[in-house]
């Protein structure tokens, strides 16, 4: 991997490796005063008088005493391992200043923080890392010289890493977000071929669902009274949907995330592209300000005005999940920021209508139906102009007794079986198309 910098690092980089904590393969998770030794200093002649040594002591306080006030104190750290990348988070109560550079052989990302002081939450970072994070080997945290903490990250193969800062959010401070991709990114096409050849279909043609658990990681979505989170919820029933929809005889389902972990908006749908889907169904779990608000919803895409202000309401929130999750605005992909007009998006929504209204009939079966019909609103995550799409609001978290039901197993299976029965009967009535690189997988 070769070496890069971002500006204002610093000049020597064999100064880097003196005072890298570990850089030389020492495990040096918390270091103390000495990791300074080796700077040069003045030792002060005998007989010096005590006011020099009184005013430079002075002089001494009030400096720390000025760096401490100018640097961020660290509340929160995170990792969140996926199979398309490996998420670090650090979060402060001030915008944390900070160099990023890599090293050589072995590979290194190397993260300076300009703090006084190593928090708990920052050296037990190294502890958070699982063995079997698919980008990270390992990580170290240490004083690296006054002022100074220093995270090494060693990775298992070439990497693409990214490094931004979000301000405050919800319930989140500032934080400085180091993404780790593969250099190679993740293919899901070729993993969902592989998969299909271990089931050997008996039909020629199987239609792809992709189902998109909503939120993860750092974004938890809605928080119930009872501390039941949208994105674990969401999880659980999605993964139960992909065991009814795999053990269909025509159907295999894909899984925009697999585990706790955030995906921007843009990335579940180009998931969708790239497996050629033939559906997608997102999965959520919403609140709402009043806590009486019940049932569940489906919708599909509008291109103009929401077809009611709760629709609105929920398409805001869910739209906002790319700033609480955490996005890097600048490269927000293009078809999540503009507004589809065309005919090939209007002939997708059609069909989306319809696959939301076979869906909606079956949930009326397990629970109460906020409106009796599909609604419609800007849904970033429904923009996919060659995939149908619908969001599934299977309840509300924000009301006591919905929470209680999502947090049962058997009500959380009885929503994924009634969205499969939607699904099944959508496809029988609209056959996925026979011409597909799939066709045969």
């Amino acid at each position: 991997m070769a070496e890069f910098r971002l500006p204002g690092i610093l000049r020597s980089r064999s100064g880097l490796h003196r005072g890298m904590a570990g850089a030389r393969g020492k495990d040096a998770r918390v270091a103390g005063p000495g990791s300074a030794a080796g700077l040069p200093g003045r030792r002060t002649p005998r007989g010096a008088g005590v006011g020099n040594a009184a005013g430079r002591c002075l002089a001494l306080l009030a400096s720390l005493i000025l760096v401490g006030a100018a640097q961020a104190q660290v509340i929160a750290s995170r990792v969140w391992p996926a199979p398309e990348y490996t998420r670090v988070t650090i979060e402060a109560r001030e915008e944390l200043k900070y160099e990023f550079f890599t090293l050589p052989e072995p590979e290194r990302l190397v993260l300076d923080l300009h703090t006084s002081e190593l928090p708990a939450v920052l050296a037990e970072l190294a502890d958070k890392l699982s063995p079997e994070d698919p980008h990270l080997k390992a990580l170290r945290v240490a004083h690296n010289r006054p002022g100074v903490v220093r995270l090494v990250l060693e990775v298992k193969s070439a990497v693409k890493p990214q490094i931004f800062t979000l301000k405050p959010i919800g319930e989140y401070g500032h934080r400085l977000v180091l993404d780790v991709y593969p250099a190679k990114a993740v293919d899901p096409l070729a993993e969902l071929i592989r998969e299909t050849e271990k089931r050997r279909p008996a039909v020629a043609r199987l239609a792809t669902i992709v189902i998109d658990p909503g939120h993860g990681g750092e974004d938890p979505g809605a928080i119930g009274r009872r501390g039941t989170r949208e994105k674990d919820v969401t999880l659980l029933i999605g993964k139960r949907l992909k065991a009814l929809i795999d053990a269909e005889p025509n159907m295999r389902a894909v899984l925009t995330r697999d585990g706790d972990y955030f995906l921007k908006l843009g990335a579940r749908v180009e998931k969708a592209q790239n497996v050629k889907a033939d559906l997608l169904v997102s999965i959520h779990a919403d609140a709402f300000v009043r806590p009486h608000a019940r049932g569940s919803s489906v919708f599909a895409l509008s291109e103009r005005r929401a077809t009611s202000e709760m629709a609105r309401f929920l398409a805001q929130k869910e739209n906002e999940s790319d700033l609480i999750g955490g996005v890097e605005l600048k490269n927000l992909d293009n078809h999540v920021k503009r507004t589809i007009v065309d005919l090939y998006q209007t002939a997708t929504i059609d069909y989306s209508l319809r696959l939301g209204a076979a869906v909606l009939q079956k949930l009326g079966g397990v629970n109460t139906l906020h409106k009796p019909q599909v609604e419609q609103a800007s849904f970033a995550v429904l923009k996919a102009p060659d995939v149908p799409s619908i969001l599934v609001e299977t309840a509300f978290i924000s009301n006591p007794e919905e929470e209680r039901r999502l947090g049962d197993r058997e009500y959380q299976d009885q929503l994924a079986r009634a969205i499969l029965d939607g699904i099944r009967d959508y496809i029988a009535r609209h056959p996925p198309r026979p011409a597909s690189p799939l066709a045969l997988n």
